[in-house]
């Protein structure tokens, strides 16, 4: 499991080590683990409260909550997820305002350093005089709620299990009051992981010096939009003349010193690493979302799917929720259920009475970095000297001593390069031209989820509209992080809509496009002049196509207005699109096949040139050869000849890469495989002697295409003979692509063994990949594991939303040993969605437990 798919810090499992082996061996004869277990049914007395609130819960413990008031209901929606998840929520506050030394100790203070180098808590502090009053309200009931939920328990340990350990190591751990801008912290954690491109910018920067811009821009191949259509089609949305953002200056800038500039850039790389993945990151935040209307649905109604590709771990991201007035009025307007994130009011995705909605990450280019010249405590700006703003933060570190952080930002944002030593020769105190020099480079990053937005105000505003005029109201303001929006309603309408802030820039490298490079921060011609308006904004309403897939892709093949210049390359999006142009009519159990689709549909493409080479002289790589001959390109998680085909496939995709990319990188820009490499080795698959081909572990030979293929090949032979035996006929994909849902704090290997096998659950072997439909996906770049997949899985029928179906990835509890703590994860491998009822009858004869949370003083 790659250490930036977790959200343990590293190092927190060296430190608890020596105390979970104090308490392991009594841990499981003791109470402690099931102390904290909620109390399900009976009544509760919770101050604050208005009237009776009802907490239905379901076999999967799964709640509908029923209330008088919107206000009763956020509270007792606090309540709820802070007894299921309360450690999980805590977690996420410390990690958003950088406390988690606070927490964790010294293994927090890298990440905490970064954290409040970017300031997103005060970034939230300042949301939120910027809301509604309802919105602001709802806040604070969710926080009573929460705070009730703290004031029941009189000790840390009583809450949960990992405040046992934690109190062991450090002791003296105090529980703080929820606040709303603890809420609104994790919106902008949200945003952070499914930001667009800043990866692929660093990697860029990096590489500039190194190697020619053209063997540079081969690992970034453009999209061929008639392989792999956008979302919108040119009939369905078309930019107005006059839009925002229109057509950058071309330039060339001299950024100076290259050793220099790539040290201050793998500085700036180096402190964003240190930032845990509260959702997941990378190749890994994509997600598959779909809607028919009635006249592809064989219910003649719209149909719904959705499920959204994040980081793995337990408890899922993701916590199912019912919020029903049992009146709606103006004062009380919501009856509406889906998948909410515990620490948070609301639902993120769902369905109403009336409206459904999807999200996938749009991947718009909302980052850029920024290379200062800095003098002493200034910087240089259009010739002048500009001082820098700076201030002092305070550290607080569980059984250490505190320490002091001091922040410098310039106006395009901090210096992501002050938190992170040098990591690359020369660094910032390097010759330049054989004198030295007092000048030095520093990296700032802008980003739009630095500025102070209303995107709670959306949530709320999406969960009570009742029409797509209402639902583009409320996504206006969904400003971070920019996703792709799908929309259904009971009427018979579907549509889609690209909310988010998208920064309009002025000037751009020569030959690329807008924030494809880092811009030089001297030069105010680079910086941001605005955002494009909303309603310029692409969108649509019922297309005659009758369908929308939204997976990643291209939104439109227009540039205008500019959102990005990097998207998912469509793989996923065009196998979703060609199985439902095949359908007649698609049924909700057609939906959710669709969802399990393992097709590989770049293999076809690699199988063909893999199969040009002659290994005739070398039977033992041609017994493993012959599996891609019949294979049918699918991936499932098992020893069948498809099964066997798709190990042998993957473990050469694998060794390619290697050899192909990772011998001309450095270890920590290694290539994952995803999309976009696989677009590129279509491509240099067509050039045999392009640099890349050429291994330079191997001085004085000069490799190309076919001698590389068959290195892989033969790799792979050997691998998969070491790993899962000599004869190919029995190897099993399922075996090399295994999940382990690991615990964030106590599931490390540096753990004892009955901790983590109180707290972890696995290994399941998984079948897909990364960029098809069953998107359980792994990195070549750290092994065959799955490190990220479906967060949850979904189908709403908006005929009959009783009908509709759904399933979490691994359950509503952040207990460990709860029932409800993994008991939906089989389930979720094989899409066996439970069903989403909606309805008060439908729910209340489904149900297993009631709580009655009264007004108590």
């Amino acid at each position: 499991m790659s250490r930036r798919q977790k959200i343990r810090v590293a190092g927190i499992v060296v430190a608890l080590a020596l105390v979970v082996t104090l308490v392991a061996a009594v841990v499981l004869a003791t109470s402690w683990v099931r102390r904290p277990f909620p109390t399900t049914s009976g009544e509760i007395s919770i101050p604050g409260l208005s009237g009776p609130v009802e907490v239905l819960r379901d076999e999967q413990g799964v709640p509908h909550i029923y209330a008088d008031t919107a206000d009763d209901l956020a509270m007792a929606q606090g309540f709820v997820h802070a007894q299921d998840r309360f450690f999980e929520m805590d977690m996420r506050r410390h990690i958003t305002a950088g406390r988690l030394s606070e927490l964790v100790g010294e293994a927090g203070l890298e990440a905490d350093r970064v954290t409040r180098t970017l300031g997103w808590r005060r970034v939230a502090e300042a949301e939120l005089p910027l809301l509604e009053p309802q919105t602001r309200r709802l806040l604070q009931s969710y926080a009573d709620g929460v705070n009730a939920y703290i004031d029941r328990h009189a000790s840390p340990s009583s809450m949960a299990f990992e405040y046992v350990v934690l109190g062991q190591q450090f002791g003296g751990y105090r529980v703080d009051e929820w606040t709303p801008v603890d809420s609104l912290a994790w919106l902008k954690a949200m945003a952070w992981d499914l930001k667009g491109n800043y990866d692929n910018e660093l990697l860029r920067a990096r590489l500039d010096g190194r190697m020619t811009s053209s063997q540079i821009m081969e690992l970034f191949p453009d999209h061929s939009f008639d392989a792999r259509p956008p979302i919108l089609s040119a009939e369905e949305w078309a930019p107005a003349p006059g839009r925002a953002g229109g057509s950058p200056v071309a330039t060339d800038p001299e950024l100076g010193d290259v050793k220099r500039v790539e040290a201050a850039f793998a500085e700036a790389q180096g402190a964003l690493d240190t930032i845990p993945d509260l959702i997941g990151r990378g190749e890994g935040i994509g997600s598959n979302s779909w809607v028919v209307t009635g006249a592809k649905s064989s219910t003649g109604m719209p149909l719904m799917a959705n499920d959204p590709h994040l980081g793995v771990g337990i408890p899922s991201i993701f916590y199912q929720v019912g919020l029903h007035c049992r009146t709606e009025t103006p004062d009380c307007p919501l009856d509406v259920s889906g998948f909410s994130f515990a620490g948070l009011p609301g639902v993120i995705i769902g369905h109403n009475d009336d409206i459904s909605w999807a999200f996938t990450n749009l991947g718009g280019d909302v980052t850029d970095f920024y290379l200062h010249r800095l003098e002493d405590e200034t910087y240089l700006r259009d010739g002048a000297r500009v001082p820098l703003e700076i201030r002092t933060e305070t550290l607080r570190v569980a059984g250490g001593d505190d320490q002091t952080l001091t922040v410098r930002e310039t106006v395009h944002g901090p210096l992501l390069s002050d938190v992170s030593p040098p990591v690359a020769e020369g660094g910032a105190n390097a010759r330049v031209e054989g004198r030295e020099v007092r000048e030095t480079y520093a990296v700032a990053l802008a980003w739009t989820g630095l500025t102070p937005s209303a995107t709670a105000d959306a949530i709320l505003g999406m969960n009570t509209a009742s029409n797509f005029t209402e639902f583009r109201a409320a996504a206006e303001k969904f400003a971070v992080p920019a996703q792709n929006l799908l929309y259904a309603d009971t009427e018979g309408n579907i549509g889609y809509q690209a909310p988010g802030l998208f920064p309009i820039r002025e000037s751009a490298r020569e030959g690329a496009p807008p924030g494809f490079w880092p811009a030089p921060g001297w030069d105010s011609t680079y910086d941001w002049t605005g955002f494009v308006p909303f309603r310029d904004l692409p969108w649509t309403y019922n297309p005659e196509s009758e369908f929308i897939v939204a997976a990643n892709q291209p939104v439109t093949e227009s540039e205008q207005p500019f959102i990005a210049a990097e998207y998912d390359h469509g793989y996923r999006s065009t196998r979703v699109r060609d199985l439902i142009m095949a359908a007649d009519a698609l049924s909700p159990e057609d939906m959710r096949e669709i969802q399990l689709d393992s097709e590989n549909t770049f293999a076809p493409t690699l199988v063909h040139a893999l199969l040009q080479i002659d290994t005739s002289d070398d039977p033992f790589t041609a017994q493993a050869q012959e599996l891609l001959v019949d294979w049918d390109f699918t991936t499932p998680a098992d020893s069948s000849p498809a099964g066997a085909a798709a190990a042998y496939y993957n473990a050469v995709w694998r060794n390619l890469l290697a050899l192909l990319f990772n011998d001309e990188l450095p270890r920590d820009l290694w290539v994952d495989g995803g999309a976009q490499h696989r677009t590129a080795v279509a491509e240099l698959l067509r050039r045999p002697t392009s640099l890349w081909w050429d291994n330079k572990q191997t001085p004085g030979i000069t490799e190309e295409r076919d001698e590389i293929l068959r290195q892989a090949l033969q790799e792979a032979r050997l691998e998969l003979t070491r790993q899962l035996g000599k004869d190919p006929a029995g190897w099993d994909w399922g075996k090399l692509h295994a999940l382990n849902f690991e615990h964030s704090v106590l599931g490390g290997e540096g753990i004892p063994a009955p901790i983590r096998w109180l707290v972890n659950r696995g290994p399941y072997g998984l079948p897909g990949g990364s960029s098809i439909v069953n998107a359980n996906g792994w990195s070549a770049n750290e092994g065959y594991g799955v490190d990220w997949a479906p967060a949850m899985r979904m189908v709403v029928d908006l005929a009959d939303l009783d009908s509709s179906t759904w399933v979490n990835q691994t359950g509503q509890s952040g207990h460990a040993y709860h029932d409800h703590y993994g008991d939906q994860v089989e389930a979720w491998m094989a899409n066996e969605q439970y069903p989403w009822l909606h309805s008060p009858e439908a729910v209340r004869a489904n149900t297993s437990d009631t709580l009655t949370l009264v007004p108590g003083d």
